[in-house]
């Protein structure tokens, strides 16, 4: 054996070794993670439980019982998202997982504990859990956490899919209808001046949207549109909901309307903050659109003209100041309404981002007890956090230039502040 030879076996060794030590490793991360996993999610079903034990102390008599469960749970999740920054949404969400996972699938949590499974392949059974009857939802314990164990996640996905639909005893005619139900669309802001829009509906009528938009894109870039598949895709649904531009219309037509053109029938209600010097031409500095965030200037001055109805706010651009807000709009509010939802932007509890034009306007100090209706009492508050503020144990101050502190039952205390001018 030559030395040549014997040094590649040494590095051999050396690479086996040193790589048997990084998946050893990784490994116990992911089990040390998989049990803090678990024991979140009894931390968070004991925290529910304790929530609905002590809801009549600590929920007033006003409220019907189910409905002190549900303000109680809801208190408890808020105080919850507020110590970590986490969405309350998230938490209410995270607790009613844990609540199946220890409830209902004691030998998942078991296995999620010993490391055995991740999060993700917990997270999966309890989410096809969820559909599966009463009945039948032993036998599919029993059968996919062998399964979950032994593969991946996204196998496990499809395993549980196919098992869950063998085990359920309502046809999937009965359930189609029920699930219709739920269609929905739903606005997601994206980087850049761009956004997605997503649209939940029965498969044959979004099967149907995309044969549509297809033809339509394939007809334009037969006519010799030099845009990308995608881009004309995008710009035939954009044309199909703005315009009403179909199929059938390119057939005659065939090049598809540009962005800009379609951008021309959007007649919205909207609120646009500009900086001066960019509605003047004079400056770059990007416009606010309410809802979504920062928009380049062509945009939004392309918005102010093509929208009737629109409250378009004119800032001083090296201090941020209000100049002016507009006064033609499609419902005219009170000018202090106005001033505070501005003010406000969201609702001014901790962690939510419910926009203010969505909330109740709040007199932090009830009129009742001599507060007044100005600015310097009033703030944004969405109806289930406005409740949640008149609970025992909750408690606001209202500061000047509208900071807002915030104590909750656990005794902790949270400031929100206005946002500050963008740009």
């Amino acid at each position: 054996m030559t030395e040549t030879t014997l040094t590649a076996i040494r590095a051999g060794d050396e690479h086996a070794a040193r790589l048997a030590e990084f998946s050893d490793h990784y490994a116990d991360i992911q089990r040390r993670r998989a049990n803090l996993y678990a024991e979140e999610a009894r931390l968070l079903a004991r925290s529910a439980a304790y929530a609905d034990a002590f809801a009549d102390a600590t929920v007033p008599a006003i409220f019907p019982p189910a409905e002190r469960q549900e303000l109680s749970r809801r208190s408890t999740c808020a105080a919850l998202a507020m110590a970590t920054r986490t969405p309350e949404r998230t938490v209410q969400r995270a607790t009613n997982d844990a609540e199946k996972l220890v409830n209902e699938a004691p030998a998942v949590l078991e296995s999620l504990e010993a490391g055995r499974i991740s999060a993700r392949h917990a997270q999966t059974i309890i989410d096809q859990l969820s559909d599966v009857p009463t009945a039948g939802r032993a036998v599919f314990l029993t059968e996919v956490l062998p399964v979950a164990e032994e593969s991946t996640n996204a196998n496990l996905r499809r395993r549980a899919r196919v098992l869950r639909e063998r085990l359920h005893p309502e046809s999937i005619t009965a359930r189609a209808v029920r699930s219709e139900a739920d269609r929905r669309v739903e606005f997601e802001p994206a980087a850049d001046g761009m956004a997605w829009v997503h649209l939940f509906t029965t498969a044959p009528i979004a099967q149907g949207i995309v044969e549509r938009i297809e033809a339509a894109a394939a007809e334009s870039r037969a006519a010799g549109d030099t845009r990308t598949c995608a881009q004309l895709q995008a710009d035939a649904l954009a044309a199909l909901a703005l315009t009403g531009v179909t199929p059938e219309d390119v057939m005659s037509s065939p090049v598809l309307p540009h962005p800009i053109e379609v951008q021309e029938h959007i007649k919205p209600t909207v609120q646009i903050t500009v900086p001066a010097l960019s509605m003047a031409g004079v400056s770059d500095a990007p416009g606010m659109l309410d809802g979504y965030g920062p928009i380049d200037p062509e945009t939004a001055a392309r918005l102010a003209v093509n929208a009737p109805s629109f409250t378009r706010i004119l800032v001083q651009p090296e201090t941020g100041a209000v100049l002016s807000v507009g006064r033609k709009q499609y419902r005219v509010p009170a000018d202090l309404q106005r001033a505070v939802r501005l003010r406000d932007g969201t609702c001014r509890a901790p962690g939510c981002g419910r926009r203010a034009r969505a909330c109740d306007l709040d007199h932090s100090v009830a009129w009742d007890h001599g507060g007044t209706t100005d600015v310097g009492n009033l703030a944004c508050l969405c109806r289930h956090h406005h409740r949640m503020k008149h609970l025992p144990g909750w408690n606001l101050d209202h500061g000047p230039g509208g900071v807002l502190d915030w104590t909750t039952p656990d005794g902790k205390h949270h400031r929100t502040e206005p946002d500050p001018a963008p740009f």
